[in-house]
């Protein structure tokens, strides 16, 4: 089974621009994603796909691989397909750019959910973490999903879900981490539906596959650093780095 991991890389950000060009240590945010998924040796191939000569170039100078996308395109996914469409390809890793704390242990796990006679059936899967914190739980940049008894998913939100009315119970927030594993069919029949009212009411991507009917097996991770969305979460990272 031919796995690769693709990084989706926009220089344009709505809420931090430039974001993945910031110095995070003495490596760029984008160099230390595409370094450390590299180095988890669980790809055949990784790739940065991107619609900036800027990302482009700082990946290929410093020895690593990239692409440029031919068309605009409104979601990773999107970009990725573009990119995998010629390639033959079992299983695409989105690992997002902006992740740059990117771990071995989590990844293999995700990969795992496609093995043996269960995973034949599991189209799309993701990472997720346990949120704890009240400010977390409640800031929309943090995508909180809500699962069933096998871990598939349910719902997406940048709302708090589930919403806590019994305080007698005590229910527990997963925020998803935007790491998706695709088998190839998957993607590509993403492609070809048009943005759904959820998703673009939300700003989740992961939304469309749940308007078409197939679930994300969902992963729980205990670890997977900082995702860089604001210049606050920088500074996060920056302290993360130092210890």
């Amino acid at each position: 089974m031919k796995t690769i991991a693709m990084i989706p890389a926009r220089y344009a950000a709505t809420r931090f621009p430039a974001k993945l060009m910031q110095l995070l240590g003495n490596k760029t945010v984008i160099r230390h994603t595409y370094d450390n998924t590299v180095a988890t040796g669980l790809f055949d191939e990784v790739m940065v796909v991107t619609d900036s000569e800027v990302i482009y170039e700082e990946i290929v100078q410093h020895g690593g691989r990239a692409k440029m996308s031919l068309r605009p395109h409104e979601s990773g996914s999107d970009r990725i397909a573009e990119a995998v469409a010629d390639m033959d390809v079992d299983i695409v890793v989105n690992v997002q750019g902006d992740e740059p704390f990117v771990k071995k242990e989590p990844l293999e796990k995700l990969l795992r959910v496609f093995a043996g006679a269960a995973g034949a059936q599991v189209q799309v899967a993701s990472l997720m973490q346990v949120l704890s914190h009240p400010d977390n739980i409640a800031d929309p940049n943090y995508v909180k999903v809500a699962v069933d008894l096998n871990m598939n998913s349910l719902l997406f939100s940048r709302s708090p879900i589930p919403y806590h009315r019994d305080k007698a119970v005590s229910p527990v927030y997963y925020e998803h981490i935007g790491v998706y594993a695709f088998r190839k069919q998957a993607l590509m029949q993403f492609t070809q539906w048009a943005i759904t009212p959820l998703e673009a009411a939300e700003k989740i991507e992961c939304l469309r596959y749940l308007e078409h009917g197939i679930p994300l097996k969902m992963v729980v991770s205990d670890y997977m650093g900082v995702e860089i969305d604001t210049p606050e979460d920088l500074v996060k990272a920056q302290q993360l780095l130092s210890r």
